[in-house]
């Protein structure tokens, strides 16, 4: 079923147009900045990429899998059992992003990149007495002070630098088994976020999302990012407290807690998806009022990463405060507001894809025309994402980058595509974006 919206396919394309508009302009604006004054810190304006055209090992594989997803993914989502739907989308989310990173190698694309210089592997000799790294944690996060953590390290609180060493104490060690930690545990916030649209926007619609959800441009990134991981891990906390409210479970919201607490432990920026779980609240809210005890066990998993880390002598606010010194020491601090203001919303029109440029007026229309529940429902969801991912974006935190920042945002915008009609030719357009990404540039972080 196609939900109509005030919206024609031309004004679809309209959209998608204004969106290609944009990231040209970030290109050429960007390209005169670094060219003139240097300031941007990034080779391929407006990401943080390398003009770089190859093949590699997994071409094929990609170019395989793209012509399946566009051929048979609508019909496959529309017609398997459910049950089985949110495990087929997560394994082709992962084949989908491994096939994409295997362009540029097993070497390139995988096992080294979380290796690099700001990357959390760097440090993973550092925490040989765990409760010991976290009460001096602090001291080595602002630039020029001894042992000062590597970026990505200082640029995080450190759950996401104890996954990584926790993987190593168990004999999982290298940027091998790191890389893929990332990219199967990542690819399953395609899962978690059907889960969520079916529970509060009909499975319909959660249905039209799912190759949507898996042929993500996004996967560019999801390759061996940390960021893919605790976009799962936020993705799964919503999906936990959608459920748990749908279903007035005590289990599920307990999840949901623990998993939110965790989140805002391994990124400071990942607070800001309160605002989707307010929405799922909102969405929610006559189950809530039903049976609201189900907030006691939601409270009570929150409370367990940020007690386990203050018992251990990390205090988040402190640590965040002079994260924010250590950016604006470094390239945070040069990097011109006035471009990347808008420059980051290019990189997220990139990373989503013209379907999730087409689709946006359409969740727009569906927010103020409320004839359509399901379709309503989901563009509050896919809203509260955008709203997000603004907020974020008018910080100044989030310059340059933002198409691996924004990843635990961009995969909730994604199933706007379901409101559009012609999924094929939409999805078409997403592998397309996404191979001729892989295959030209050299993408990095």
């Amino acid at each position: 079923m196609i939900h109509r919206q005030p919206h024609t396919p031309r004004r679809d394309l309209y959209a998608a147009a204004a969106a290609v508009l944009l990231v040209t302009a970030a290109v050429l604006v960007g390209r005169h900045i670094q060219d003139a004054h240097h300031t941007l810190f990034v080779h391929w304006p407006p990401l943080f990429a390398d003009w770089d055209p190859h093949l590699g090992p997994g071409t094929p594989a990609a170019l395989v899998l793209a012509a399946a997803g566009v051929a048979y993914g609508p019909t496959l989502a529309a017609r398997l059992p459910w049950r089985a739907l949110p495990w087929v989308t997560w394994a082709g989310s992962a084949a989908w992003i491994v096939s994409l990173a295997l362009i540029d190698g097993w070497h390139d694309g995988i096992a080294t990149r979380l290796t690099t210089a700001n990357e959390y592997l760097q440090v993973i000799g550092r925490f040989h007495d765990i409760p010991a790294t976290l009460r001096g944690f602090d001291d080595h996060i602002l630039a020029g002070v001894p042992g000062n953590w590597p970026a990505h390290v200082a640029g995080h609180p450190p759950a996401a630098t104890l996954t990584f060493v926790l993987l190593d104490r168990i004999g999982l060690g290298g940027g091998g088994w790191a890389g893929m930690w990332c990219v199967v545990l990542g690819a399953s916030a395609s899962a978690a976020v059907l889960v969520t649209v079916r529970a509060l926007a009909g499975e319909s619609l959660a249905r039209r999302a799912a190759p949507f959800l898996v042929l993500a441009p996004a996967a560019v990134w999801m390759g061996a990012s940390a960021d893919a991981y605790f976009a799962a891990v936020a993705a799964w906390a919503l999906a936990c407290l959608a459920l748990a409210l749908t279903r007035r479970s005590l289990p599920w919201a307990g999840a949901s807690g623990l998993l939110a607490g965790l989140t805002c432990y391994l990124s400071y920026g990942l607070t800001l998806i309160a605002l989707i779980g307010l929405a799922v609240v909102v969405l929610a809210r006559a189950d809530l009022r039903a049976r609201p005890v189900i907030v006691l066990p939601f409270l009570a998993g929150l409370a367990v990463t940020p007690v386990v880390f203050g018992l251990l002598g990390f205090n988040w606010w402190t640590a965040y405060h002079l994260l924010v010194t250590r950016y604006y020491q470094g390239v945070g601090g040069t990097r011109p507001y006035s471009y990347w203001i808008w420059a980051n919303l290019a990189c997220a029109a990139i990373i989503t894809g013209p379907a999730t440029a087409a689709a946006l007026p359409r969740t727009a229309g569906s927010l103020t025309h409320r004839d359509d529940r399901p379709a309503t429902h989901l563009a509050l969801i896919v809203g509260a994402a955008l709203a997000a991912l603004l907020i974020a974006d008018l910080s100044g935190m989030s310059k340059a980058e933002t198409e691996r920042i924004w990843l635990p945002f961009a995969v909730w915008l994604l199933p706007a595509g379901a409101l559009l009609p012609h999924s094929r030719a939409w999805l078409a357009a997403q592998v397309i974006l996404a191979l001729l990404l892989n295959h030209l540039l050299l993408t990095g972080w």
